[in-house]
């Protein structure tokens, strides 16, 4: 009989799927190439894993896989959607929108652009925990640039409109980011028709391992630039360089992989 308490925190981070384990062991042993090395069998194994990966996130969120870009986790999504729009849109505006609940994974990046001389508006929510749509549509100026609103709240689990936030946003022509680490995969969600431009999501909160994550970017109406906070090799489209970890790409996406 276990005597540890009862483990209540799923929305800290979940316990790995002996599944998603499974499919991670050999491409730490077996198939342990570079997905950079395309010149050897090694090198196509670990390419052809990562491009399955990417495909089968894209189908789950009706995304294209040139569309999936991935990192450590959300927080580095989240870092490089807000300071990568405010790099590569500073000339058009340096304004951004949040709200004062989200995680600090968005509210750091977002005074950390303070700093550097942009503007933020943290929105407060309603008695329910929701933004309110006037409040917000009267906070965007013409120089804003992004929205960003979290899709589920990791405290009280409140489900923003999300659709009708990318559809305000849209009309001003102002991009609109989400944190949707606590509610990929455990709400539907479909970055066409709720009008998302940029979103993060992570494994370990859906029994993936920590340490991967990915970020969606809207190729087009609009396609999204990005300024990229890592420079190196050049992974990723240039967006994110580092070797890409192959075990932990192939168990992001075990979620909605029925294989």
């Amino acid at each position: 009989m276990s005597h540890r308490p009862i483990y209540l925190d799923n929305h800290a981070t979940t316990p790995m799927d002996e599944r998603v384990l499974e499919a991670m062991l050999p491409y730490f042993r077996e198939h342990f190439g570079n997905p950079s090395s395309i010149s050897h069998a090694y090198g196509w194994e670990a390419e052809a894993a990562v491009k399955q990966a990417r495909q089968t996130l894209a189908d789950a969120i009706h995304a294209t896989p040139k569309e999936i870009v991935f990192t450590s986790g959300a927080t580095e999504a989240n870092n490089l959607a807000i300071k990568g729009v405010a790099e590569a849109y500073f000339s058009k505006g340096r304004h951004i929108i949040t709200i004062q609940t989200e995680h600090p994974a968005v509210l750091d990046p977002c005074t950390y652009l303070q700093d550097l001389g942009f503007e933020v508006t943290f929105l407060p929510v309603q008695g329910d925990g929701l933004v309110n749509l006037t409040q917000l549509e009267k906070a965007i100026r013409s120089d804003t640039i992004l929205v960003s609103v979290m899709a589920a709240n990791n405290e009280i689990g409140v489900l923003q409109p999300l659709a009708e936030i990318g559809e305000l946003c849209h009309q001003h022509q102002v991009l609109f980011h989400t944190d949707a680490a606590q509610g990929i995969g455990k709400i539907p969600v479909d970055v066409l028709d709720m009008n998302i431009d940029l979103m993060s999501f992570t494994a370990h909160k859906l029994y993936g391992p920590k340490g991967i994550g990915a970020l969606y970017v809207r190729r087009r109406n609009p396609k999204v630039k990005l300024a990229s906070q890592i420079q190196g090799g050049g992974q990723e489209r240039g967006l994110r360089s580092g070797t890409l970890y192959t075990p932990q790409i192939v168990a992001l996406p075990k979620r909605w992989n029925s294989d």
